[in-house]
Protein backbone atom coordinates (compact mmCIF):
# COMPACT_ATOMS: atom_id res chain seq x y z
CA UNK A 1 0.00 0.00 0.00
CA UNK A 2 2.77 2.38 0.95
CA UNK A 3 4.66 1.55 -2.21
CA UNK A 4 1.59 2.23 -4.33
CA UNK A 5 1.16 5.59 -2.62
CA UNK A 6 4.78 6.51 -3.29
CA UNK A 7 4.40 5.54 -6.93
CA UNK A 8 1.23 7.66 -7.18
CA UNK A 9 2.98 10.65 -5.59
CA UNK A 10 5.98 10.24 -7.87
CA UNK A 11 3.76 10.15 -10.95
CA UNK A 12 1.80 13.18 -9.72
CA UNK A 13 4.96 15.19 -9.09
CA UNK A 14 6.27 14.15 -12.49
CA UNK A 15 3.10 15.34 -14.20
CA UNK A 16 3.24 18.67 -12.37
CA UNK A 17 6.87 19.16 -13.37
CA UNK A 18 6.05 18.22 -16.94
CA UNK A 19 3.18 20.67 -17.16
CA UNK A 20 5.29 23.39 -15.55
CA UNK A 21 8.23 22.72 -17.87
CA UNK A 22 7.45 25.60 -20.27
CA UNK A 23 8.40 28.05 -17.50
CA UNK A 24 12.02 27.02 -18.10
CA UNK A 25 12.10 28.24 -21.68
CA UNK A 26 9.20 30.66 -22.18
CA UNK A 27 9.79 34.35 -21.56
CA UNK A 28 6.76 36.64 -21.73
CA UNK A 29 8.50 39.59 -20.10
CA UNK A 30 8.74 43.04 -21.65
CA UNK A 31 10.66 46.14 -20.65
CA UNK A 32 8.66 48.35 -18.24
CA UNK A 33 6.72 51.15 -19.90
CA UNK A 34 8.87 54.26 -20.36
CA UNK A 35 7.58 57.80 -20.80
CA UNK A 36 6.93 61.18 -19.17
CA UNK A 37 5.78 61.73 -15.61
CA UNK A 38 2.77 63.89 -14.84
CA UNK A 39 4.89 66.71 -13.38
CA UNK A 40 6.71 67.02 -16.72
CA UNK A 41 3.52 67.96 -18.57
CA UNK A 42 1.45 71.13 -18.61
CA UNK A 43 -2.28 70.70 -18.13
CA UNK A 44 -5.32 72.36 -16.59
CA UNK A 45 -7.85 70.84 -14.20
CA UNK A 46 -11.31 70.51 -15.72
CA UNK A 47 -14.71 69.47 -14.44
CA UNK A 48 -17.97 68.75 -16.26
CA UNK A 49 -21.31 67.02 -15.78
CA UNK A 50 -22.89 63.90 -17.20
CA UNK A 51 -26.42 64.45 -15.94
CA UNK A 52 -26.04 64.69 -12.16
CA UNK A 53 -22.64 62.96 -12.19
CA UNK A 54 -19.64 65.27 -11.89
CA UNK A 55 -16.52 64.13 -13.71
CA UNK A 56 -13.01 65.52 -13.48
CA UNK A 57 -10.07 65.40 -15.82
CA UNK A 58 -7.05 67.08 -17.35
CA UNK A 59 -6.89 69.34 -20.40
CA UNK A 60 -3.60 69.41 -22.31
CA UNK A 61 -3.44 72.41 -24.64
CA UNK A 62 -0.63 72.95 -27.17
CA UNK A 63 1.53 76.04 -27.23
CA UNK A 64 0.38 78.87 -29.48
CA UNK A 65 -2.99 80.21 -30.44
CA UNK A 66 -5.98 78.03 -31.22
CA UNK A 67 -8.46 76.95 -32.00
CA UNK A 68 -6.83 73.52 -32.01
CA UNK A 69 -8.08 70.12 -33.13
CA UNK A 70 -8.62 67.85 -30.15
CA UNK A 71 -8.95 64.26 -29.00
CA UNK A 72 -10.92 62.94 -26.05
CA UNK A 73 -8.89 60.05 -24.63
CA UNK A 74 -10.83 57.08 -23.23
CA UNK A 75 -9.15 54.98 -20.58
CA UNK A 76 -8.94 51.21 -20.33
CA UNK A 77 -10.33 48.80 -17.74
CA UNK A 78 -10.20 49.24 -13.99
CA UNK A 79 -9.80 52.50 -12.07
CA UNK A 80 -7.80 55.33 -13.61
CA UNK A 81 -4.66 57.03 -12.35
CA UNK A 82 -3.60 60.41 -13.62
CA UNK A 83 0.06 59.42 -13.51
CA UNK A 84 -0.38 56.33 -15.71
CA UNK A 85 2.49 56.52 -18.20
CA UNK A 86 0.66 54.96 -21.15
CA UNK A 87 -1.91 57.75 -21.36
CA UNK A 88 0.65 60.46 -20.68
CA UNK A 89 2.78 59.27 -23.60
CA UNK A 90 -0.12 59.76 -25.99
CA UNK A 91 -1.11 63.08 -24.40
CA UNK A 92 2.45 64.41 -24.67
CA UNK A 93 2.81 63.34 -28.31
CA UNK A 94 -0.47 64.91 -29.42
CA UNK A 95 0.09 68.08 -27.40
CA UNK A 96 3.55 68.55 -28.90
CA UNK A 97 2.08 68.27 -32.41
CA UNK A 98 -0.58 70.94 -31.93
CA UNK A 99 -3.48 68.70 -30.91
CA UNK A 100 -5.36 69.33 -27.66
CA UNK A 101 -6.24 66.42 -25.38
CA UNK A 102 -9.01 66.01 -22.87
CA UNK A 103 -8.18 63.11 -20.55
CA UNK A 104 -11.13 62.52 -18.22
CA UNK A 105 -10.81 60.68 -14.93
CA UNK A 106 -12.78 57.44 -15.16
CA UNK A 107 -15.93 57.53 -13.05
CA UNK A 108 -15.13 56.53 -9.49
CA UNK A 109 -11.45 57.52 -9.90
CA UNK A 110 -9.42 60.61 -9.02
CA UNK A 111 -11.80 63.62 -9.26
CA UNK A 112 -14.75 61.80 -10.87
CA UNK A 113 -17.83 60.65 -9.00
CA UNK A 114 -19.73 57.44 -9.59
CA UNK A 115 -18.46 53.87 -9.73
CA UNK A 116 -17.08 52.13 -12.81
CA UNK A 117 -17.33 48.66 -11.27
CA UNK A 118 -21.04 48.12 -11.91
CA UNK A 119 -21.30 50.29 -15.01
CA UNK A 120 -21.86 48.95 -18.52
CA UNK A 121 -19.73 50.00 -21.46
CA UNK A 122 -22.76 51.75 -22.93
CA UNK A 123 -23.14 53.80 -19.75
CA UNK A 124 -19.41 54.59 -19.65
CA UNK A 125 -19.80 55.85 -23.21
CA UNK A 126 -22.17 58.54 -21.92
CA UNK A 127 -19.25 59.89 -19.86
CA UNK A 128 -17.24 60.14 -23.07
CA UNK A 129 -20.15 61.90 -24.77
CA UNK A 130 -20.28 64.39 -21.89
CA UNK A 131 -16.53 64.97 -22.23
CA UNK A 132 -16.96 65.58 -25.96
CA UNK A 133 -19.70 68.14 -25.31
CA UNK A 134 -17.48 69.88 -22.76
CA UNK A 135 -14.60 70.04 -25.24
CA UNK A 136 -16.79 71.79 -27.80
CA UNK A 137 -17.25 74.65 -25.31
CA UNK A 138 -13.53 75.23 -24.72
CA UNK A 139 -12.53 78.45 -26.57
CA UNK A 140 -9.09 77.10 -27.51
CA UNK A 141 -10.60 74.04 -29.24
CA UNK A 142 -12.22 73.96 -32.67
CA UNK A 143 -15.62 72.28 -32.06
CA UNK A 144 -15.65 70.98 -35.64
CA UNK A 145 -12.37 69.07 -35.19
CA UNK A 146 -12.78 66.84 -32.14
CA UNK A 147 -12.37 63.07 -32.17
CA UNK A 148 -12.15 60.11 -29.82
CA UNK A 149 -9.13 57.98 -28.94
CA UNK A 150 -9.96 54.79 -27.04
CA UNK A 151 -7.13 52.83 -25.45
CA UNK A 152 -7.57 49.13 -24.60
CA UNK A 153 -11.09 48.84 -23.13
CA UNK A 154 -11.54 52.43 -24.30
CA UNK A 155 -11.49 50.95 -27.79
CA UNK A 156 -14.82 49.30 -26.95
CA UNK A 157 -16.29 52.50 -25.55
CA UNK A 158 -15.21 54.76 -28.43
CA UNK A 159 -17.52 53.29 -31.10
CA UNK A 160 -20.50 53.42 -28.74
CA UNK A 161 -19.97 57.14 -28.16
CA UNK A 162 -19.18 57.83 -31.82
CA UNK A 163 -22.24 55.95 -33.07
CA UNK A 164 -24.40 58.35 -31.06
CA UNK A 165 -22.69 61.51 -32.28
CA UNK A 166 -22.34 62.46 -35.97
CA UNK A 167 -20.14 65.42 -34.98
CA UNK A 168 -17.19 63.19 -34.00
CA UNK A 169 -14.38 63.98 -36.47
CA UNK A 170 -12.39 60.76 -36.09
CA UNK A 171 -12.14 57.61 -33.97
CA UNK A 172 -8.94 55.83 -32.93
CA UNK A 173 -8.90 52.39 -31.33
CA UNK A 174 -5.52 51.63 -29.75
CA UNK A 175 -5.38 47.93 -28.81
CA UNK A 176 -9.15 47.76 -28.59
CA UNK A 177 -10.52 44.27 -29.24
CA UNK A 178 -12.76 43.75 -32.23
CA UNK A 179 -14.29 40.63 -30.67
CA UNK A 180 -17.00 40.28 -28.04
CA UNK A 181 -16.31 40.64 -24.33
CA UNK A 182 -16.79 36.88 -23.87
CA UNK A 183 -14.27 36.03 -26.59
CA UNK A 184 -11.73 38.51 -25.27
CA UNK A 185 -12.04 37.22 -21.71
CA UNK A 186 -11.40 33.61 -22.75
CA UNK A 187 -8.42 34.60 -24.92
CA UNK A 188 -6.81 36.62 -22.14
CA UNK A 189 -7.45 33.95 -19.52
CA UNK A 190 -5.78 31.29 -21.66
CA UNK A 191 -2.72 33.51 -21.90
CA UNK A 192 -2.76 34.31 -18.18
CA UNK A 193 -2.77 30.61 -17.30
CA UNK A 194 -0.05 29.87 -19.84
CA UNK A 195 2.14 32.59 -18.34
CA UNK A 196 1.89 30.98 -14.91
CA UNK A 197 3.92 28.20 -16.45
CA UNK A 198 2.20 25.46 -18.42
CA UNK A 199 1.56 24.28 -21.95
CA UNK A 200 -0.94 26.20 -24.04
CA UNK A 201 -3.11 23.13 -24.62
CA UNK A 202 -3.43 22.75 -20.85
CA UNK A 203 -4.31 26.45 -20.50
CA UNK A 204 -7.05 26.00 -23.12
CA UNK A 205 -8.52 23.15 -21.07
CA UNK A 206 -8.40 25.04 -17.77
CA UNK A 207 -9.46 28.53 -18.94
CA UNK A 208 -13.16 27.77 -19.57
CA UNK A 209 -13.40 26.63 -15.95
CA UNK A 210 -11.76 29.73 -14.47
CA UNK A 211 -13.72 31.99 -16.82
CA UNK A 212 -16.97 30.71 -15.34
CA UNK A 213 -15.82 32.00 -11.96
CA UNK A 214 -14.79 35.38 -13.37
CA UNK A 215 -18.21 35.81 -14.95
CA UNK A 216 -19.82 35.69 -11.51
CA UNK A 217 -18.14 38.95 -10.50
CA UNK A 218 -20.14 42.18 -10.56
CA UNK A 219 -17.48 43.89 -12.65
CA UNK A 220 -17.89 41.26 -15.36
CA UNK A 221 -21.68 41.22 -15.35
CA UNK A 222 -21.65 44.87 -16.42
CA UNK A 223 -19.61 43.91 -19.51
CA UNK A 224 -21.20 40.60 -20.49
CA UNK A 225 -22.60 40.13 -23.98
CA UNK A 226 -21.04 43.25 -25.50
CA UNK A 227 -20.22 43.15 -29.22
CA UNK A 228 -18.25 46.20 -30.41
CA UNK A 229 -18.97 45.54 -34.08
CA UNK A 230 -22.63 46.41 -33.54
CA UNK A 231 -21.44 49.95 -32.85
CA UNK A 232 -18.49 50.14 -35.23
CA UNK A 233 -20.94 49.45 -38.07
CA UNK A 234 -22.71 52.71 -37.19
CA UNK A 235 -19.56 54.89 -37.15
CA UNK A 236 -19.04 57.02 -40.23
CA UNK A 237 -16.13 59.18 -39.09
CA UNK A 238 -12.62 58.17 -40.23
CA UNK A 239 -11.39 55.19 -38.17
CA UNK A 240 -7.84 54.12 -37.25
CA UNK A 241 -7.52 50.72 -35.54
CA UNK A 242 -4.04 49.91 -34.23
CA UNK A 243 -2.83 46.59 -32.81
CA UNK A 244 0.43 45.22 -31.48
CA UNK A 245 1.72 41.87 -32.69
CA UNK A 246 1.89 39.43 -29.79
CA UNK A 247 -0.86 41.15 -27.78
CA UNK A 248 -1.79 38.69 -25.03
CA UNK A 249 -4.94 40.56 -24.01
CA UNK A 250 -6.54 41.04 -27.43
CA UNK A 251 -6.90 38.39 -30.17
CA UNK A 252 -5.35 40.46 -32.94
CA UNK A 253 -6.04 38.23 -35.95
CA UNK A 254 -9.72 37.79 -35.11
CA UNK A 255 -10.08 41.50 -34.35
CA UNK A 256 -8.50 42.49 -37.66
CA UNK A 257 -10.83 40.16 -39.57
CA UNK A 258 -13.88 41.81 -38.02
CA UNK A 259 -12.64 45.32 -38.69
CA UNK A 260 -11.95 44.36 -42.30
CA UNK A 261 -15.54 43.12 -42.61
CA UNK A 262 -16.99 46.55 -41.77
CA UNK A 263 -18.92 48.24 -44.59
CA UNK A 264 -16.39 51.06 -44.95
CA UNK A 265 -12.65 51.57 -45.33
CA UNK A 266 -10.56 52.07 -42.22
CA UNK A 267 -6.91 52.66 -41.45
CA UNK A 268 -5.66 49.39 -39.97
CA UNK A 269 -2.14 48.71 -38.67
CA UNK A 270 -0.40 45.89 -36.79
CA UNK A 271 2.90 46.93 -35.19
CA UNK A 272 5.59 44.21 -35.05
CA UNK A 273 6.18 42.81 -31.56
CA UNK A 274 4.19 45.71 -30.10
CA UNK A 275 2.18 43.78 -27.53
CA UNK A 276 -0.84 45.36 -25.90
CA UNK A 277 0.89 48.70 -25.29
CA UNK A 278 2.31 49.01 -28.85
CA UNK A 279 5.71 49.31 -27.23
CA UNK A 280 9.25 48.37 -28.13
CA UNK A 281 9.89 45.29 -25.94
CA UNK A 282 13.52 46.32 -25.38
CA UNK A 283 13.01 49.97 -24.43
CA UNK A 284 9.45 50.09 -23.10
CA UNK A 285 8.65 53.11 -25.25
CA UNK A 286 5.54 53.30 -27.42
CA UNK A 287 6.73 52.60 -30.94
CA UNK A 288 7.54 55.77 -32.83
CA UNK A 289 6.02 54.33 -35.99
CA UNK A 290 2.65 54.16 -34.23
CA UNK A 291 2.97 57.70 -32.87
CA UNK A 292 3.84 58.97 -36.35
CA UNK A 293 0.88 57.13 -37.86
CA UNK A 294 -1.42 58.49 -35.15
CA UNK A 295 -0.40 62.09 -35.77
CA UNK A 296 -0.71 61.66 -39.53
CA UNK A 297 -4.19 60.16 -39.17
CA UNK A 298 -5.51 62.82 -36.79
CA UNK A 299 -4.01 65.61 -38.88
CA UNK A 300 -5.61 64.24 -42.04
CA UNK A 301 -8.99 63.66 -40.39
CA UNK A 302 -9.11 67.18 -38.96
CA UNK A 303 -7.91 68.99 -42.08
CA UNK A 304 -10.99 68.12 -44.12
Amino acid sequence: MRRALLVFLAISVGLVLLLMAPRAFKDFSRHPLAGPTLDQLEYAEVSFLNGDLRLGGMMFLPDGEGPFPAAVLIRGSGPSRRDHTWYLIIAQELQSKGIAILLPDKRGSEQSGGDWRDTSLEELATDTEAAFRYATQVPAIDPQRIGLLGMSQGGWIAPVAASNNPDVSFVVSMSGAGVTTDEQLLFEEINNIEEIGTYRFVAKLVAPITVRGIKQRDTWRALAGFDPMMYWAKVYAPVFAAFGEGDRSVPVDESVQRFEALPYDITLRIYPDGGHGLTDPDTGRVQQSYLDDLIAFVSSATSQ
